[in-house]
């Protein structure tokens, strides 16, 4: 069986970032491995959003975000497939908001993620993995009926 990983945000950042979890996902995201790496477009502002986070903290250089940001951009445009956002996803977002404790953007790559484990499960010996380092937001992926994975899991 095959997997295709769709990353949130708090995953993604843990390839260019080094953090617990980060030799994993590195793994995971190695174009040699083949598997099919799947974000949403709105991952960009997140994943900028940690580097200048940790650059503001002291953990990153100005010139190690540049070059970060640069990387992710690349990789961003050539290893992964990215999901735009549209209407139908804007509308389970606002479902999902409503119903769960979610923070907006979470349920953006909740709502994202869902409508590609749809797209997936119309192809045979492919299952879509729903993949964060955010506790709370895996819990109700569970719930949603997604197969789940934390980065944080492998140290």
């Amino acid at each position: 069986m095959a997997n295709a990983y769709f990353l949130d945000s708090s995953t993604l950042v843990k390839r260019y970032v080094t953090e617990t979890g980060s030799a994993w996902v590195q793994a995971l995201t190695d174009p040699q491995v083949g598997n099919s790496i799947i974000v949403v477009r709105i991952t960009w502002v997140e994943v900028l959003s940690a580097f200048g986070r940790r650059q503001r903290e002291g953990s990153l250089t100005a010139a190690e975000v540049v070059e970060t940001i640069d990387k992710f951009r690349s990789e961003l445009n050539s290893q992964y497939r990215v999901i735009e956002v549209d209407q139908a996803i804007f509308e389970k977002a606002g479902e999902l908001v409503v119903q769960y404790p979610l923070r907006a953007y979470d349920a953006m790559q909740l709502a994202a993620a869902m409508r590609i484990r749809s797209l997936v499960s119309q192809m045979p010996d492919t299952q879509l993995v729903f993949v964060s380092a955010d506790d709370r937001l895996l819990n109700i992926a569970q719930t949603e009926g997604l197969v789940t994975d934390n980065p944080n899991n492998y140290p």
